[in-house]
């Protein structure tokens, strides 16, 4: 089946077409096309996972273009780390696909939103399977232009306008770098193609700074497409579109493509420790960064994008260490589990209609469900043993330990604890204590079936996917997903102690101020109201950037302006008579010339489009005469002939 996973994107991109076409010729403008689309890739994509895990690997390309004696080849592979992330997108997706049935139920843009899903599904497979650096970016920005119009999906909101172009612009930024890096990579490798690359620099041909650049350009793109310090700003603006769209992007695809990128261009990473270094610290500063960050947010969707943005640092940092297997399960692990808290929280929004969780409080009782799935998502990102969280999370800080990275160690220990509290907040003041709007409260109500079966599903997976890479298994997934060679970190008590202690302190927190109340919230705040008045405004970093960015372009161009009218127009008036002598004989021109010759053809065509006017004379009688005469004709000439 390996052979066939061509097919998996092939099916997606068709739903679009039909669902943009012709949507609203059947039942539910094409949403039940869209289901089937996906839920056919997904079992295409087990189909060829487990022809993978029996030793099967595929690879197929053809010759796109010629440059002298350079060819350029385009294809698509199938190696185990593919395998995995197909199985993920398509099963997110689906997911994704059927909880939009009633979230987005009488949408105004219903149609629209199902066929932009499918394309953005179809291009990030494309991305996955793409054997190949440029084939890769041309789905690499295809999925940058779906996301533009999925987080944009009620654009007639000024703020989800403007969210959504800045989510397209932040993340051109680090789409330029990526490109240079791509460019740069061509010029040493003479290829685009991933196994090509990796043999150019195992043969020593391809070494020094330039390798090290090449790395770092391309981590350019994977820090804007996986929201990494300093380009994070525009992922939490993005929960502006619907919920599901953010379980989408920002669990298991868009965001996920950058960590995807590193793993997929390994080779070029593992040759360059400088390189390497930069993914780690950037990863580690954005995991504690972010984390901080949450602890102060109070829109539900909020709190979650900026832990996904520390949990990219987590992976960032896995792979920065060589902890490569370890970043990718984590990349898997956290797909579930936060698709999940983002799905439940489309839930609670759905049910009480509103995203401020000091409007909530005591829906445990009202959404069983919502609050069952939700509690076990959280717990897995707490990394509470023994849910997926924890397992994943244990690698990584595994592999940092081995790769003696102190520093790093805790930090990430500290996010890990900064983790465990603000998810432990969020489900506190959701889910229990008394209603603080008692009007939502009444209103609030469980979701509907293809809502909350979804949810079921991921807290399944959320339970039982960590035991994929754990001694219970042998450490199944090292020995399926690695580079170069499986390595599977040994167990260490300090590691242990202190993934568990991160936790039990978060959690414990979070529990006494925000469950019992033992610790005021608010006399914390006023104790550190320097601290709280940073994060609450982001460290600032949305108004350094209109300063710098904003302000400084229209500055800028204020002054290019004042040179223009006061230099460029002095030198101009200051050459005197022969100046404007030359300025009207160059009009002249012009005028005569150039406009004559451009009305002219403008007046051929309005001519010729009055003459065949005349022939449309609306009798069929006079058509059928012009078609007879023309058939008549042609046959004589055909005789002649």
């Amino acid at each position: 089946m390996a052979e066939l996973a061509w097919l998996i994107p092939i099916l997606p991109l068709a739903s679009f077409v039909f669902i943009s076409l012709a949507g609203q010729t059947v039942k539910g403008d094409g949403d039940r096309v869209g289901v089937a689309a996906v839920g056919a890739s997904l079992i295409l994509s087990i189909l060829v996972f487990v022809d993978v895990l029996d030793g099967a690997r595929v690879s197929a390309d053809f010759a796109w273009a010629f440059f002298g004696g350079t060819q350029l080849r385009l294809g698509y592979q199938v190696d185990p780390l593919t395998a995995t992330m197909l199985v993920v997108v398509t099963l997110i997706s689906f997911l994704v696909h059927v909880y939009s049935l009633g979230y987005m139920h009488g949408d105004v843009r219903y149609k629209r939103y199902y066929a932009i899903l499918s394309l953005f599904t179809a291009s990030m497979l494309g991305l996955v399977l793409a054997d190949n650096l440029l084939f890769l970016f041309a789905f690499w920005e295809l999925i940058g232009l779906c996301s533009f119009l999925l987080i944009g999906h009620w654009y007639e909101k000024r703020d989800v306008g403007f969210a959504a172009l800045k989510a397209f612009l932040t993340t051109r930024v680090g789409d330029i770098g990526m490109l240079v890096g791509i460019m740069l990579v061509f010029f040493h490798a003479r290829s685009f193609q991933f196994d090509a690359i990796a043999e150019v620099i195992a043969s020593g041909q391809w070494v020094g700074p330039a390798l090290a650049a090449a790395a770092v350009l391309l981590f350019a793109g994977a820090v804007g497409k996986s929201a990494q310090f300093p380009l994070h700003v525009w992922l939490p603006d993005a929960m502006a579109g619907p919920t599901s769209v953010s379980a989408l992007i920002h669990a298991a695809t868009l965001v996920a493509a950058g960590v995807y990128l590193v793993a997929r261009s390994y080779a070029v990473f593992s040759a360059a420790p400088e390189a390497l270094a930069t993914v780690a610290w950037v990863g580690g500063i954005t995991a504690l960064f972010a984390a901080s960050i949450a602890l102060v947010m109070e829109d539900i969707k909020k709190v979650l994008a900026y832990s996904t943005v520390s949990q990219l640092g987590f992976m960032m940092v896995g792979l920065g260490v060589g902890g490569f297997t370890a970043g990718v399960f984590h990349l898997v692990t956290h797909a579930v589990f936060k698709a999940l808290l983002f799905l439940a929280s489309g839930s609670v929004i759905h049910g009480v209609d509103t995203q401020n969780m000091h409007e909530m409080g005591g829906l445990r009782k009202k959404m069983p469900v919502t609050f069952w799935t939700w509690a076990i998502g959280s717990a897995a990102l707490a990394g509470i043993y023994p849910l997926a969280g924890f397992w994943s999370k244990d690698e990584i800080l595994l592999s940092v330990y081995e790769g003696q990275h102190t520093a790093l160690f805790w930090i990430l220990v500290i996010a890990a604890t900064l983790t465990a509290f603000y998810i432990t907040r969020a489900t506190l003041l959701t889910f229990f204590g008394e209603p603080r709007d008692r009007r939502r409260y009444e209103h609030a109500h469980e979701s509907p079936a293809t809502m909350t079966v979804p949810l079921v599903i991921l807290a399944a997976l959320a339970v039982v996917l960590g035991f994929a890479n754990s001694p219970y298994s042998g450490y199944w997934f090292a020995r399926f997903v690695y580079f170069d060679h499986p390595h599977v970190p040994e167990a260490a008590g300090f590691v242990l102690f202190w993934a568990t202690a991160s936790w039990v302190v978060g959690v414990g927190l979070a529990v006494l101020v925000y469950g019992f109340g033992l610790i005021s919230r608010r006399a914390v705040i006023d104790n550190l109201r320097p601290v709280w008045v940073l994060l609450k405004n982001k460290y600032y970093f949305d108004e350094l950037y209109y300063l710098v960015f904003v302000r400084g372009t229209v500055a800028l161009a204020r002054i290019v302006g004042w040179f223009d009218r006061v230099v460029v127009d002095g030198v101009v008036n200051l050459a005197g008579y022969g100046t404007a002598k030359l300025s009207r004989a160059t009009g002249e021109f012009d005028r005569d010339v150039i406009d004559g010759a451009v009305n002219g053809i403008a007046a051929l065509f309005k001519a010729g489009g009055a003459v065949l006017r005349r022939l449309q004379t609306g009798y069929v009688q006079s058509y059928v005469l012009a078609l007879f005469l023309t058939v008549v004709v042609g046959l004589l000439v055909f005789a002649i002939g």
